[in-house]
């Protein structure tokens, strides 16, 4: 007699080995030489018509400033709104501050479609064009779009693939996890997060390509290839770091991080933009009385591969380029980031672990020194010689207007960077990153950039 039985492993031990062979994977065994991409990106931007201009808010088409608290959104009602919120962080008084945000409620999917050609996962990677990108044309994921996007409130084309992700029994689920976006410019603003492999012929749009995940760590290396959405989705990868130990137990860093949440009492209240102060209004903008942080701009888009060929929409525009990095240390032998317990007003969570530092340098140029945050100076001073990855990187073009950071890793000495680091502050190994990677709103979108360099064989430290 046949027994069967209903219950399968937990967990798939396979997994990470299939990542970490398809990180090694460069040159044999890809479907596309790395080589060859540069020119098939350059071929799918001569393709097609894009063009993205700078409008008054009153052109827009479809958006309007509402009466009652001057919010700015869409007729239909979906998308997005562009509204003001009031922070404040510890007891009163505390520190407080007003600013505009965007608020989109809606979940949308970040996909990646993974196969495997000749033992080698494959990922297929779009060629995808948002108006905030400053070169337009990025590597995005196989898809990318929101609820009012795939659901087509906007009466235009299907999302290519969206099935993939949407249909159940079309593949077998390999990573899917809501994470966060920008906490500083979006209000608890989610995507889910999946990559899906399928066994099916799956047919190749122009606008597609598959490559192994070592091309894309060696695509990251280059600035503004690879954008914000494909970088999210590469750190939630099955990985497994090898290390033989950690200066903290997981269990110690998961009630570090608990305690850190539970400590930071942060309030934030949605209020009219119109009562947004120190923020004023213009035809074209709405920016900070001293020209700091960021400012909400309008823009008219063309762009004759997308599934709507035109609209108007506003986007947030920083003031200037940041500077995102991991400070870097081994202990014993074995790797260590030291992540930053950071709070934003737009985070469900009072926190996320951030990378050590992640500021706009331009907003504390007035600041003498001692008073600028905390390993700022230290990063941007660094010597060439202790930083490991650099590389150029754009947030997400789609809300987003010429939103660069400078990505890095850079190793710092005991005097630099202490064994026991200012409070907030906490050394973890990539390995316990990628554990909590796994649970959504634990690591933020900045760090998870510099996540999915590892992941992709990019860095190291």
């Amino acid at each position: 007699m046949t027994t069967t039985t209903l219950l399968r492993p937990r967990v798939d031990t396979t997994l990470a080995a299939r990542f970490a062979r398809s990180a090694a994977a460069t040159g044999a065994g890809a479907a596309m030489p790395t080589g060859a991409f540069a020119a098939w990106l350059e071929q799918r931007a001569a393709a097609h018509r894009f063009r993205v201009d700078r409008i008054p808010f009153a052109e827009l088409d479809g958006w309007s400033f509402r009466d009652d608290f001057g919010t700015l959104g869409h007729r239909s009602g979906k998308f997005f709104t562009v509204e003001g919120i009031s922070v404040t962080v510890g007891p009163e008084p505390g520190l407080r501050w007003r600013q505009p945000i965007i608020n989109q409620p809606e979940v949308g999917i970040l996909g990646i479609l993974a196969k495997e050609f000749d033992g080698v996962l494959h990922f297929l990677m779009q060629a995808k064009m948002e108006p905030g990108n400053p070169n337009l044309l990025q590597l995005s994921p196989t898809v990318q779009a929101t609820r009012s996007n795939y659901t087509k409130v906007h009466r235009g084309a299907d999302v290519k693939y969206i099935d993939h992700f949407v249909r159940p029994g079309r593949g077998r689920v390999l990573a899917d996890v809501l994470q966060s976006e920008h906490g500083a410019w979006f209000l608890r603003k989610s995507n889910r997060n999946m990559i899906v492999e399928t066994d099916e012929d799956v047919p190749v749009d122009e606008d597609f390509c598959w490559l192994t995940l070592g091309q894309i760590g060696e695509l990251l290396h280059r600035d503004n290839v690879v954008n914000m959405d494909a970088r999210t989705v590469l750190a939630c990868a099955p990985t497994e770091p090898a290390e033989h130990g950690a200066l903290s137990s997981d269990t110690e860093v998961r009630s570090w991080f608990t305690a850190e949440r539970s400590r930071h009492d942060v309030r934030v209240d949605r209020v009219p933009l119109t009562q947004v102060t120190d923020w004023i209004r213009t035809p074209t903008r709405i920016e900070h009385v001293g020209q700091r942080y960021f400012s909400v701009v309008a823009v008219s888009v063309q762009a004759d591969n997308r599934e709507v060929t035109s609209w108007t929409q506003p986007l947030i525009e920083p003031c200037a380029r940041g500077v995102v990095a991991f400070v870097t240390r081994r202990f014993e032998g074995v790797p260590h980031v030291l992540v930053h317990a950071r709070v934003e007003g737009g985070f469900l969570d009072t926190v996320e672990l951030a990378p050590t530092v992640q500021y706009i340098p331009a907003n504390y140029a007035h600041r003498g020194a001692g008073r600028r945050p905390p390993f700022l100076d230290f990063v941007q001073s660094a010597d060439p010689s202790r930083v490991s990855y650099e590389a150029v990187h754009s947030e997400e073009g789609g809300r987003f207007l010429n939103a660069e950071s400078r990505y890095l890793f850079v190793a710092a000495d005991p005097d630099q960077a202490p064994d026991d680091p200012p409070p907030g502050y906490r050394w973890v190994t990539p390995g316990q990153l990628n554990s909590l990677v796994c649970h959504g709103r634990y690591v933020n979108v900045q760090a998870r950039t510099l996540l999915a360099a590892l992941n992709c064989g990019a860095a190291r430290i």
